[in-house]
């Protein structure tokens, strides 16, 4: 009875001490999402999942480019967010500055990544994560390439892998072309400004509210011309905000209907663009956005709707013939300018948002040349 009494009493007391006991699991750190970080914002310690969309520079500006500092980033539940007030903004320890600070690594931004550390406001009073203790990822991807997608073009190539492409990106929400304004609005707004469109030739930053015919106003501008293949403002090509972009109204006069090509003298009120008789050069930034552009209008018109079949050829002049020029400088602005953060966000808020289809080459710019050797 005494062995069995100092046995019991022996087992309390290694209790009392913790010795033994297995910590139960709700005592470990779970995996979070942005949006539960932000609420719970009381000194507890997290791990948050999230995308990186930026670098918080003060409580209520985040930038998507230019990276100033490896000091902290900003996640939020998708890559195309744009609102503040739905990311976390996360201080970045000097340990983790080499591979996570987006001045050292610009490329994160769209990327999924998971952080440990203390919910707390940082930048304050903004919701924020500060004296992280571990962060993984940055091998996830945007989720704008989701797998299942692109599934029928899986192991295709060439004239196949087009054809596939055609039939997944056919299926879209089609708009108006009064729709488009307000499109625009939404699919080329501003990182740094909400209240603004970044024009696609120009780079100029300008008012939401200031488009229309006046001078210096931001109106629709057709990528592909809508000369090549005569089909205008319906809706269709005419409509497609995937080649749709806000642009100076003088600018966008200027290019007209060209072909791209490079060479040419400068052109006004647009920084690095130049132009000659038969053909458009825009400002290298968005060389490969532009070829993009083209590429995708060739992949989903291919005349079985009532419309032209685009296609890229390598001529200038190529009036209103449903072609448009040049092929290999488009193929080579598109291997020298990647897609950026600007251009993957855009991609994606069109999936999202208004035409419910994307821009292959966007996700998978390998493919340009699988199409087009």
């Amino acid at each position: 009875m005494l062995v069995r009494r100092a046995f019991l009493i022996g087992t309390i007391l290694l209790g009392l001490l913790g010795y033994g006991v297995v910590p139960s699991t709700a005592a470990t750190t779970a995996t979070i999402s942005v949006s539960t970080a932000i609420g719970r914002q009381d000194g507890s310690v997290a791990t948050v999942e999230g995308y990186v969309v930026g670098q918080p520079t003060a409580a209520t500006t985040v930038i998507r480019s230019n990276f100033t500092a490896d000091t902290a980033l900003a996640l939020a539940d998708s890559a195309s967010q744009t609102s503040t007030g739905s990311m976390l903004y996360v201080q970045i320890p000097t340990t983790f500055r080499t591979q996570y600070g987006l001045l050292s690594n610009p490329g994160l931004v769209g990327t999924k990544i998971a952080v440990t550390g203390t919910l707390t406001p940082y930048f304050t009073p903004h919701a924020g994560l500060k004296n992280a203790t571990a962060f993984t990822g940055a091998g996830g991807s945007d989720p704008g390439d989701p797998g299942d997608y692109y599934a029928a073009a899986a192991g295709k190539s060439g004239t196949a892998l087009k054809a596939a492409l055609h039939t997944i990106i056919s299926n879209q929400t089609k708009l108006t072309y009064d729709q488009v304004w307000n499109a625009l609005k939404d699919t080329d707004q501003d990182p740094a400004n909400p209240n603004n469109v970044i024009l696609l030739y120009s780079g100029r930053s300008q008012s939401k509210s200031s488009n229309g015919s006046g001078v210096d106003d931001w109106n629709r501008e057709h990528v592909w011309a809508k000369s090549h293949g005569d089909f205008g403002t319906a809706t269709g090509p005419g409509t497609d905000v995937h080649h749709l972009r806000p642009e100076d109204v003088s600018v966008n006069s200027a290019r007209g209907n060209l072909d791209f090509d490079n060479g040419g003298t400068a052109v006004a009120q647009c920084p690095g663009c130049t132009a000659d008789s038969d053909s458009f050069d825009p400002r290298p930034a968005v060389r490969g956005d532009v070829a993009r552009m083209i590429f995708y209008m060739a992949v989903r018109y291919e005349g079985d709707d009532g419309f032209a079949n685009l296609e890229p050829n390598d001529s200038v002049n190529n009036g209103t013939a449903p072609y448009i020029g040049r092929l290999s400088v488009l193929k080579a602005w598109s291997a020298a300018d990647p897609p950026d953060a600007f251009e993957k966000r855009r991609n994606q808020v069109i999936f999202d948002t208004w035409q419910h289809n994307r821009n292959p080459f966007i996700d998978h710019p390998e493919w340009v040349a699988s199409i087009w050797p």
